[in-house]
């Protein structure tokens, strides 16, 4: 198989523009350089070269030859989250990729096989992760990233695989145009009659070494197709970032989220191919003003879809509206492993955890966010001692426990089928208590520390009293007496007292 692929996006400056504004595609795009007075392209899609647009051009010359043309300015955060896009992309087929510059990565192919098939199959894998990050890509395979790149940057398909043993045919026809070369070797070149890379790896070494130079013997190797510089593998950032700059000022919601899905759906697309989730969004919103709005969401489970999470953000900035019109957009994502998981057999199917997402931040609008999470047990004597955290899924149970408890134990007894209740000799009686939450205020006549009657109803018999307490060095401290008593009406209750307050509370009753 191949060893090295190279994944290739034509004017890259004008694609992280078209990624950031897709209508942008149908248009003849120019990106001008800001100046005092004169504007200058600096890059261009396909429709607007064919038109004549070149860099260079001032902005009047590429109008007057191409009257239809769209002009954006160059945004140095735009190109910067796209090239870590295509890099992330590309990382979600190899766990070794190179950043070889704007619109460029190489990947190491070698021992992908098994895991996606031959190398076609691996570059079509490469060419879907592009587009799903925004990018209409070509990809080559070869031997060698340099033969790989090459092929990648003059093929006219979307798809190249380059057999091993054929490089120097591959690379026979392409122009010489394609090694960017020094603007004193290109000229020397141009009057020996060399024009392609055939005609230039059929020069002799030694005679290249000494009238070029080491430029000379450095663009020799790559027309042979020879690596130079070892593979430096790249590393992603930290942090995920996608940003979008405005022409104009927004001071609405509506025109705000708009913005805010184009963004996110950048973001999302860059996590999916990373197989990434997000677990936490931080707004930056630049304001007319000068100032800066932020906002952190914390996600109620790690999500990648833009629709639920453009509605949380939504409801944030709807409780938390900016001071002024927004001119600049910036969404950062705090990146998880996304969880994959399976439901039992038996169980019910668990709900979207985007609709679950949702639910919660609805419910922390109404109840307020301190009074929505996932109830915890603190190790406390004190009754009812919880703390309510925040709320995470529950983790799938572990499948060889789950399968060790259907078969029974080792031994080879046969399992109880969990739906039939433990057996009772008929003597035994068993009750139930049935806890009062929150415990009722009851009114208790004692007679000394027992209770006699409660609200009326004469106690016949009780039993008690069992004393806890605990804290007593903190302000928290408590204590309190449980007794069980029968009343004369036949019901059987626990009842607890308040030693510190002398409140009386109806605990329970049994069933």
């Amino acid at each position: 198989m191949s060893r090295f692929a190279c994944v290739w996006v034509d004017w890259f400056t004008a694609a992280a523009a078209e990624r950031c504004e897709p209508a942008l595609r149908d248009e003849a795009l120019a990106i001008v350089a800001p100046g005092p007075s004169i504007k200058r392209v600096i890059d261009a899609n396909a429709a607007a070269r064919a038109a004549g647009v070149r860099p260079g051009m001032t902005e009047t010359e590429a109008r007057a030859g191409c009257p239809a043309l769209v002009s954006r300015p160059w945004a140095a955060a735009h190109v910067a989250s796209a090239r870590h896009a295509l890099l992330e992309a590309a990382l979600g087929v190899s766990p070794r990729v190179e950043d070889a510059g704007a619109g460029i990565v190489h990947v190491d192919a070698a021992g992908l096989t098994r895991l996606h098939g031959d190398a076609a199959a691996v570059g079509r894998r490469l060419l879907r992760q592009a587009e799903r990050v925004g990018f209409a890509a070509r990809v080559a395979l070869a031997e060698s990233r340099t033969v790989a790149r090459l092929v990648a940057a003059s093929a006219s398909g979307p798809l190249t695989v380059v057999p091993a043993g054929n490089e120097e045919r591959a690379l026979a026809a392409v122009p010489l145009a394609a090694l960017g070369l020094d603007a004193h070797l290109a000229p020397a070149l141009a009057q020996w009659g060399v024009r392609t890379l055939g005609e230039l790896a059929a020069l002799p070494r030694a005679g290249v070494a000494m009238r070029l130079g080491p430029a000379g013997l450095d663009a020799h190797d790559r027309a042979l197709g020879r690596d130079r510089e070892p593979f430096r593998a790249w590393t992603p950032p930290p942090f995920w970032e996608e940003a979008q700059g405005l022409e104009w000022e927004v001071d609405s919601l509506g025109a705000l989220a708009l913005v805010l899905e184009r963004v996110l759906e950048r973001l999302c697309a860059r996590l999916t191919a990373a197989h990434l989730a997000a677990d936490a969004l931080d707004v930056r919103l630049e304001l007319a003003s000068g100032g800066h709005h932020e906002r952190t969401v914390t996600l109620a489970v790690p999500m990648g879809e833009a629709k639920p999470m453009l509605a949380l953000l939504a409801l944030e900035l709807e409780r938390h509206p900016p001071g002024a019109a927004v001119t600049r957009v910036t969404v950062s994502a705090r990146p998880v492993q996304a969880r994959a998981g399976q439901g039992g057999l038996w169980q019910p199917p668990a709900p979207a955890l985007r609709d679950l997402g949702a639910v919660l931040v609805r419910l922390a609008e109404l109840v307020g966010p301190d009074n929505v999470g996932s109830p915890a047990l603190l190790d406390s004597h004190r009754p009812d001692a919880y703390a309510l955290l925040a709320f995470a899924p529950p983790h799938e149970p572990d499948a060889l426990s789950d399968r060790r408890d259907a078969v029974g134990p080792v031994t080879g007894s046969a399992p109880r089928p969990a739906s039939s209740p433990p057996r009772l000799d008929e003597s035994e009686h068993r009750l139930v208590l049935r806890r009062v939450r929150p415990a009722r205020r009851v009114a208790v006549e004692t007679d000394g520390e027992r209770p006699a009657r409660v609200e009326g109803w004469r106690v016949v018999a009780c039993a008690g009293p069992w004393r806890a307490s605990g804290e007593w060095w903190d302000a928290e401290a408590w204590a309190r007496d449980e007794w069980d008593a029968a009343l004369a009406d036949g019901v059987l209750c626990r009842l607890a007292h308040d030693r510190l307050t002398g409140a009386w509370h109806l605990d329970g009753v049994y069933d």
